[in-house]
C-alpha cells in the first residue's frame, strides 16, 4: 500500500484529490467524506494523534477546522469519524493502537460538528459496540436543541447473531431522534454479512484481549505460532470465547465456522467444533488453535456474523430511518466482498415480487439506492428529470439470480498478485466497448447540464452501489413511464 501511494499519489489536499479521483477508472459516480483520523495525523503526526495523554493544541484544532472547511468547499459530503475500538493500526509505528479519531476530545468533536451543522453536511461514524456511551453521544449529536440539527449516519444497523434482540432498537432509535428534530440515519448492508479468514486474520478477534494479542503478532510468524501453542494463552482464549453475553460483534461459536481450505483435506467442509469432537472431544478453541499451529494461514474458513434472517433484512430494507449503503469490503480484501450488494438487494426484491410475497416494489427499491441517498447527502444525482444528466444502466431481471452470491477472487498486480475477494456480475451487467470518464459527485447542489438524449453507459464488472446510483434511477424511471 505504501509503495502504491508513493507511485500514484499526486495530491496534498482536497483541491488536488478531486482531480486525482477523476483520473482513475473508478466507475460512473463517486462521492467522498474526509477522514477525521486523516486530519488528526496530518496536523499532529501519527504518534501524537494516537496518544491518550496528548491533547490537541489550539493551533491543532484551528488547523483541523480549516482542513474540514477546505474539504467541504471542494464538495466532500462530510466528515467520517470512527469510534470503534477494534479497528487497529497496522505497520510498525504505533502498531495495534486504535484509529486516531478514537482519541479525539469532546471539544474537538464539538468544534468539527459545528462546522458540519452550519454547512448542512454529514457526520458519518461508527460507535463502539462495547461502549454504549459512544452510541448515545453520536446519536444525540443529531438533535438541534438551540442550534441547527446535524445530519448523522452511523454504522450500522445489523442483525447481529450474538445479540439478536438489539436489531429492534435501531429503527426505534432513528424514529425517536428524528421525531425530536434530528436528522439521523443508520447505514445497513442488505445482504448476509459473511466473512472469510486466513487463520486468525479477522478483525473481529480484536474485540477481546486474547484475539488482539494474536493479531498484534500477525507479522511475526514464529512468535505467533509460539503464542497459539502456549497453554496459558489457550486458557485465556477459552475464557474469552466462553463469554457469551454482553455487547459484541462475533458470535464466538466455532460450531458456526466452516473450514473451506486446509492442507489437511479431511477437515475441509467441517466446523472447528466438529473437528474438536472428531479429535476426542477437544474444546472448539483448542481444535481451532491446533489447526492454526499445524497449518497457519493456510487454514481458510468462513462464518456469517450478522444479517442472516431474511425476514429481518426485508423489514430493515423498508424502514425510513435506515439507509442502504454500508460495505466494509474495500478495507478487508481477503475477508469479504459486498461490492455488488445493490444488485443482490434488487435480486431479493425482484424474487419476492415474483413469488407473490413482495415487501416493497422494485421501483421503491431502486429509489432507496438512488434518489433517496442523493437527496439526503445533497448530491446532484439519483433522479431522471428534464435538464439532468442521464446516466443509464440497463439490467435484465432474468440475470438477477443466485450467481450474484457466488464466491470469486482476482489478483492485484501492484501488490504482488495478492488474491482479493471480488464479485463477478458478468451475466448481469454488460460491459460495453468503452468507458466514460469518472464523474465526481460534489456535496452541493448545482444546475445540471441539459441532456437531449438518454445514452447507455457501459458498466464495470465489479460495479458497486456508488457506481450504480444514478444509472438505476434512470432505468427505473424509464420503466415506470413506459419508455
Amino acid at each position: 500500500m505504501v509503495k502504491t501511494l508513493d507511485d500514484h499519489k499526486t495530491w496534498s489536499g482536497p483541491a488536488e484529490y478531486v482531480p486525482a479521483l477523476q483520473a482513475r477508472p473508478l466507475g460512473p459516480n463517486v462521492a467522498a467524506f474526509v477522514g477525521h483520523s486523516d486530519m488528526r495525523v496530518a496536523q499532529m503526526g501519527l504518534v501524537r494523534a494516537t496518544t491518550h495523554e496528548v491533547k490537541p493544541t489550539a493551533a491543532d484544532l484551528a488547523a483541523m477546522e480549516r482542513m474540514l472547511g477546505d474539504a467541504l468547499d471542494e464538495g466532500f459530503v462530510g466528515l467520517s469519524s470512527q469510534q470503534l475500538l477494534f479497528d487497529k493500526l497496522d505497520g510498525e509505528v504505533c502498531r495495534s493502537r486504535t484509529l486516531p479519531s478514537t482519541y479525539a476530545t469532546r471539544s474537538e468533536k464539538r468544534r468539527l460538528n459545528a462546522i458540519l451543522r452550519k454547512r448542512r453536511r454529514v457526520l458519518q461514524g461508527g460507535p463502539d459496540v462495547a461502549r454504549p456511551q459512544t452510541l448515545v453521544s453520536m446519536v444525540l449529536s443529531s438533535l438541534g436543541i438551540g442550534r441547527p440539527n446535524l445530519k448523522v449516519s452511523l454504522l450500522s444497523a445489523a442483525d447481529i447473531k450474538a445479540i439478536p434482540g438489539v436489531i429492534h432498537l435501531f429503527p426505534l432509535m432513528a424514529k425517536v431522534i428524528n421525531k425530536l428534530g434530528g436528522d439521523f440515519r443508520w447505514q445497513h448492508l442488505p445482504v448476509p454479512f459473511e466473512v472469510y479468514s486466513d487463520g486468525i486474520d479477522l478483525p473481529v478477534f480484536e474485540e477481546f484481549g486474547s484475539g488482539a494479542a494474536a493479531l498484534h503478532l500477525a507479522n511475526q510468524i514464529d512468535e505467533l505460532q509460539a503464542l497459539l501453542a502456549d497453554e496459558d494463552y489457550r486458557r485465556w482464549f477459552r475464557k474469552d470465547y466462553d463469554k457469551k453475553y454482553g455487547p459484541r460483534v462475533w458470535h464466538r461459536d466455532f460450531f458456526d465456522a466452516e473450514i473451506v481450505e486446509c492442507p489437511d483435506e479431511t477437515v475441509v467442509g467441517k466446523t472447528f467444533g466438529q473437528v474438536g469432537l472428531d479429535r476426542g472431544g477437544l474444546h472448539p478453541v483448542d481444535a481451532f488453535l491446533d489447526l492454526l499451529v499445524e497449518h497457519g494461514d493456510k487454514v481458510r474458513w468462513r462464518t456469517t456474523i450478522s444479517n442472516h434472517r431474511e425476514d429481518v433484512l426485508n423489514k430493515l430494507a423498508a424502514d425510513p430511518g435506515i439507509q442502504l449503503g454500508f460495505s466494509d469490503a474495500g478495507a478487508h480484501l481477503r475477508n469479504m466482498a459486498f461490492y455488488n450488494f445493490g444488485l443482490r438487494y434488487l435480486h431479493r426484491v425482484h424474487a419476492a415480487a415474483e413469488a407473490g410475497q413482495p415487501f416493497m416494489t422494485v421501483e421503491q427499491a431502486v429509489h432507496r439506492m438512488t434518489g433517496e441517498l442523493a437527496d439526503w447527502y445533497g448530491l446532484d444525482a439519483g433522479h431522471l428529470r428534464p435538464g439532468d444528466r442521464a446516466d443509464v444502466l440497463v439490467l435484465d431481471p432474468a440475470h438477477l439470480d443466485a450467481t450474484l452470491d457466488a464466491y470469486a477472487e482476482a489478483p492485484i498486480e501492484d501488490w504482488g498478485n495478492l488474491s482479493r475477494m471480488v464479485n463477478r456480475n458478468d451475466d448481469t451487467v454488460y460491459r460495453g466497448p468503452g468507458q466514460r470518464p469518472l464523474r465526481v459527485r460534489r456535496g452541493r447542489r448545482r444546475p445540471g447540464a441539459r441532456c437531449r438524449t438518454l445514452r447507455r453507459v457501459p458498466a464495470r464488472h465489479h460495479l458497486g452501489l456508488t457506481g450504480m446510483t444514478e444509472a438505476i434511477a434512470a432505468c427505473a424511471a424509464m420503466r415506470s413511464s413506459g419508455r
